[in-house]
């Protein structure tokens, strides 16, 4: 986290427990971030300040305003991840990895598609040669 993350006031608007999706959907502003701050921050920022595990929190929308320093931003907190990744489209916990954590992913689906693609070539071959 950077320098300036530390003087970003989080404002709590809304901190719903939604029993029936299992997750806790928490609504924030945070203060004079505009521009300056990461997504994983944001998660960072809010989950310290509701004690949370910042490891179960998704950013699910950021979103500022022109003209306005502040952000607004929607959260969910999940006790269990499993749960999470029954509900929330794959992108959205891409898009909260940091930038290398999402290319070694990305890299590690594109070599196992590419040695599945090589091993059906090969067996297409073998069955041609029968």
């Amino acid at each position: 986290m950077n320098d300036n993350c530390l003087s970003l006031e989080v404002v709590l608007l809304e901190d719903n427990n939604n029993v029936l999706l299992k997750r806790r959907e928490i609504k924030s502003i945070i203060k004079n971030a505009v521009g300056s701050i990461k997504r994983q921050d944001a998660a960072e920022l809010v989950a310290n300040k509701l004690n949370l595990d910042k490891k179960n929190i998704l950013p699910i929308s950021i979103k500022s305003e022109f003209g306005n320093p502040n952000i607004m931003t929607l959260m969910y907190y999940f006790d269990n991840m499993n749960e999470a990744k029954k509900q929330i489209p794959r992108y959205l916990f891409l898009r909260s990895l940091s930038k290398d954590e999402r290319k070694k992913i990305i890299d590690e689906e594109k070599s196992a598609r590419l040695k599945a693609k090589q091993a059906a070539v090969a067996e297409a071959k073998s069955k041609k040669k029968k």
